[in-house]
């Protein structure tokens, strides 16, 4: 029997667009998906959809995780979806964190986001949920 080849880790990009410059959130995420063995992209405070795009496809990410808590997110998450569309990006699930008013997840689901979590979603629950969008489930 032929040795398993082991896989590669699973490429987060994690993203804060717009003016929000709170981003301890973001960061323990980052800090738990790493800590499950993923390799992740922290792209920092205020970063445009454009430059959210652009170091995705650049880094080759199997995910998008962004986190807005301005209110901003029906502005720049459809943004984001048209342009990684626009670049074969398209493939590439997002994933949303903030607080997300139940009407405009809806929406923002219909545009493509596939998972949103807020306020007291569970590491656990979300680092699960990177790995099933990944296509690696355990």
């Amino acid at each position: 029997m032929a040795p398993r080849k082991k896989q590669a880790p699973i490429r987060v990009l994690i993203a804060k667009p717009g003016l929000d410059g709170h981003d301890r959130g973001a960061k323990v995420v980052a800090r738990a998906l790493r800590d499950a063995g993923m390799e992740v992209i922290y792209a920092g405070l205020r970063q445009t959809p454009e430059a959210i795009v652009r170091a995705a496809m650049e880094e080759d990410v199997d995910l998008i995780g962004v986190s807005i808590l301005s209110g901003a997110h029906m502005a720049l998450v459809p943004r984001i979806l048209t342009l990684l569309r626009e670049e074969r990006g398209g493939r590439i699930p997002v994933f949303l964190g903030g607080i997300i008013p139940d009407e405009d997840a809806r929406r923002l689901r219909k545009l493509g986001v596939r998972e949103i979590f807020g306020p007291g979603a569970s590491l656990e629950e979300i680092v699960t949920s990177a790995r099933r969008l990944a296509g690696r489930a355990s």
